[in-house]
């Protein structure tokens, strides 16, 4: 009996050795795949790394894309585009004017009311249309009579006070956000349909020409000013004749923070995209064959978010990134700062440190392998989570990373809105040390994101001469900032002004200043329109 229970304790030694070494092995695994995804987060925060000599660097290549670009077409990744815009407003307007926004499936339309200097925007009213998937890639005709139609309702509820007098038309700024070469002031042919539409009469055609004849036909008396994103083209005698003007939507942010603030030299659109607009002495403008405008001025459209340089810190998760995409080595800025990209480098280094270190266990989620499931949005919310326990990451985590159908537009080759059935996987148990690696990977690429944006507009300052304080000089300059990003985004804009300052120094940073120009571009649009009034010259002669 005694060598039973002898022989049993031997067998019950060795089953609690084996199982007290299967737990030490297993721990020693864990151990070596947290230590795999610690070093794959260490080694993405050091290839992110944004120090100031290299935002310094990154500022100076800026500055030389941009000379090159104003130089000659074609001379630098920046198009440096020519806007035709040499009147910015001054605060003076007054009267009623309107706005027409068209840069995806909905459109709107605004009526804006301004009262000169003491009273500012006195009101502004807004309808926001739906464009019918039919329309989007049927004829010109018809969508531009949908267009004319739908601004001929908003206008008929004008209040009484407001008509214009007999003989007097109406004035319409227009944002046209798709890509068009402008001809002058006053024209601009439609190069090419994105996001969704796909009219081929359109194409190649003057896109104000075309809302006009729409206008006409319903009786809609109404001189149309279009803004637009926009390739370049010649001059040709576009400062008269209809006056309309052809413009982007940074240029929109750029008069309405103008408006409000005679500062402003430029503006910066940090949303889903991003671009920057600024305000150039004519003379400084090389490639420019036309007279120099009376203010001297001129409006230039910078295409920012194609300049890249080798300055800039690219990753592994950046370079497939952009392989990827629809436009492979171009936007290369846009796709490190912008809204659309930020959410998905975090993805790919997530589904790295799945694939290497079981971050998620044993199983890959699923739709951690899907492009662009994870948005800037959901990576902001993360990023600021304030909990204890950062409870606010794992219901993200589950709510992204859980279920087994999705629907989602991804800016990917050969793909647009598409479903993806997957199998189900659970994220409910995310340990509080993986949650906190989740909100370091958010802040790593936020950071890169809103210091590169911050040398960006260090090299618009360096360009004007406006980084260093002169002798005896302290004028202030004003950037007038808009977008979901860096409105929505409150560590990314914090980190933004926060890195500016740091670039500039003590002195100059006094100098500088960051206004949030909200709704610049749907304002900008009908602040244009007064500024470039045909009835402005009439006006002054008259009184």
């Amino acid at each position: 009996m005694g060598k039973v229970a002898v022989g049993a304790a031997v067998v019950c030694a060795a089953a609690v050795c084996a199982a007290a070494a299967l737990v030490v092995r297993h721990r020693m695994i864990n151990s070596r795949k947290w230590g795999r995804a610690i070093a794959i987060l260490k080694e993405f925060e050091e290839k992110c790394g944004t120090p100031i000599g290299k935002l310094r660097q990154v500022a100076d290549a800026m500055d030389v894309e941009m000379h090159a670009g104003l130089a000659s077409e074609g001379g630098s990744k920046l198009n440096m585009l020519i806007s035709y815009v040499d009147n910015l407003p001054t605060g003076d307007e007054e009267g009623l004017y309107y706005a027409l926004d068209l840069g995806g499936t909905n459109f709107r339309v605004l009526r804006v009311h301004l009262g000169g200097k003491e009273k500012g925007v006195i009101g502004q009213e807004f309808e926001e249309v739906s464009i019918p998937p039919h329309l989007m890639t049927g004829s010109s005709e018809g969508l531009f009579d949908f267009i004319a139609a739908a601004l001929a309702k908003f206008v008929g509820s004008e209040p009484e006070g407001f008509h214009p007098p007999p003989g007097r038309q109406r004035e319409l700024g227009f944002t046209f956000s798709f890509p068009v070469r402008q001809t002058s002031i006053s024209s601009g042919t439609l190069i090419k349909w994105t996001k969704g539409f796909n009219i081929e009469d359109t194409v190649g055609n003057d896109v104000v020409g075309e809302l006009t004849k729409s206008l006409e036909k319903i009786g809609l008396d109404m001189r149309v000013a279009a803004l637009s994103g926009i390739e370049n083209g010649d001059f040709s005698s576009c400062l008269t004749n209809s006056g309309v003007i052809l413009v982007n939507d940074t240029i929109g942010t750029l008069a309405g923070g103008r408006f409000y603030n005679q500062d402003v030299i430029a503006a910066v659109i940090l949303g889903t995209g991003t671009n920057a607009a600024y305000v150039e002495r004519a003379h400084a403008i090389p490639k420019w064959h036309g007279l120099i405008p009376k203010s001297g001025d001129m409006v230039i459209n910078m295409e920012w978010g194609n300049f890249r340089s080798s300055h800039l810190p690219l990753t592994e998760y950046d370079q497939a990134l952009d392989v990827e995409s629809l436009n492979p080595g171009e936007q290369i800025f846009e796709k490190l700062i912008s809204g659309m990209y930020l959410g998905e480098i975090v993805r790919r280094v997530m589904l790295k440190m799945a694939e290497e270190a079981e971050f998620f266990g044993d199983t890959i989620p699923p739709k951690l392998k899907v492009p662009f499931i994870l948005r800037t949005p959901d990576m902001s919310a993360m990023h600021h989570d304030t909990t204890s326990d950062l409870k606010v990451v794992g219901n993200k985590m589950r709510d992204i990373l859980e279920g087994n159908t999705i629907g989602i537009s991804v800016p990917q080759k050969k793909m647009n809105k598409f479903s993806y059935y997957l199998p189900f996987c659970q994220i409910s148990n995310t340990s509080l040390k993986m949650r906190k690696i989740v909100v370091e990977l958010c802040d790593i690429v936020a950071t890169r994101g809103a210091r590169l944006a911050a040398a960006g507009i260090l090299g618009i300052l360096k360009k004007l001469g406006r980084d260093t304080v002169k002798v005896g000089e302290k004028q202030k300059s004003v950037i007038a900032l808009d977008g979901g990003l860096f409105e929505h985004y409150t560590k990314f804009r914090n980190c933004l002004e926060s890195t500016l300052k740091e670039l500039l120094g003590d002195e100059a940073a006094e100098t500088i200043v960051i206004e949030h120009a909200n709704d610049g571009s749907g304002i900008g649009a009908a602040l244009l329109a007064a500024s470039h009034s045909q009835y402005l010259g009439v006006e002054e002669s008259s009184s």
